[in-house]
């Protein structure tokens, strides 16, 4: 008989409560000022973060190997026999890799699969969310495992900041030019590359001009399928409302939601961020 655990880390941002209806592990990474170290989304808020952004820009921290070594184990213990972990991309973390080494040596007792989202977000909590559902109504390991990327190819994720100044800072930059374009007002939509790095999409100038080109691209692909639409800001929450009702009376609109970004995301894109989700189903 199968018991699968399910594991993401904490900048997908799933909802609390699917993270307790699936029993969903959350490994968290950290968000380290000079004086103290917090752990995301559970003793710092975003608002929190984004507040003191300009007194100081704090540093994170991926789980370490030795973090998902001591969940392993505490699977092992209550009696998993297969692990599935959804993570942030390998291009903006190395988290992966840390639940990567963990596994392997745990493999003589519980049997994984650790999945490279190559995107970030809510995009990858979406295909958390689905694997929930999967194990809940019993599909198996390798059904699972084999549905995973297929839900990955079918998620897109844009997303347009004010300023690159924390792209730059955080290191995060990937492919995405700005500093004229700053200049000139235009906007980036940024994408997630091949390697699951950042890169700019289009430019478009102004920020009423950015949502206009937002709600167009959520648009188009509501009129090829259904879809389940995420809206992910730090501190935009009008033009998040704004974005959501957009697509409030599309005939293929499964479902449509508003979340916020963990402080570790906030932290590396800046707090003006606007990110569309969509998985179509």
């Amino acid at each position: 008989m199968e018991k699968i655990a399910l594991i993401t880390d904490s900048t997908c941002g799933v909802p609390q409560e699917y993270v307790d209806r699936y029993n969903v592990h959350v490994l968290r990474l950290k968000i380290i000022y000079k004086d103290r170290e917090y752990i995301d989304g559970l003793d710092i808020t975003p608002e929190e973060v984004y507040n003191r952004l300009d007194e100081e820009l704090p540093t994170t921290s991926m789980p370490s190997v030795k973090d998902a070594e001591e969940l392993f184990e505490k699977l092992v213990k209550e009696g998993y026999t297969h692990a599935i972990a959804l993570t942030i991309s390998s291009g903006l973390s190395g988290t992966v890799n840390s639940f990567r080494i963990a596994a392997d040596h745990y493999e003589d007792q519980i049997k994984s699969f650790i999945f490279d989202s190559k995107i970030i977000s809510m995009a990858v909590g979406l295909a958390v969310i689905e694997a929930g559902k999967a194990i809940a109504s019993g599909k198996s390991f390798e059904e699972i495992c084999t549905l995973i990327p297929k839900w990955r190819e079918k998620t897109m994720l844009y997303f347009t900041v004010d300023t690159l100044e924390y792209l730059i800072k955080g290191g995060r930059i990937g492919r995405v030019s700005g500093s004229i374009g700053e200049f000139l007002n235009l906007k980036p939509i940024i994408i997630m590359d091949d390697e699951g790095k950042y890169t700019t999409l289009t430019k478009v100038r102004g920020s009423k001009q950015t949502l206009n080109k937002l709600i167009k691209l959520g648009t188009d692909f509501l009129d090829r399928a259904k879809c389940k639409i995420v809206i992910m800001t730090g501190t935009m929450h009008q033009e998040a409302e704004i974005l959501k009702e957009s697509f409030a009376n599309h005939p293929n609109l499964v479902s449509a939601s508003i979340g916020t970004i963990t402080p570790v995301v906030g932290i590396h894109s800046g707090p003006r961020l606007l990110a569309l989700v969509i998985m179509e189903e």
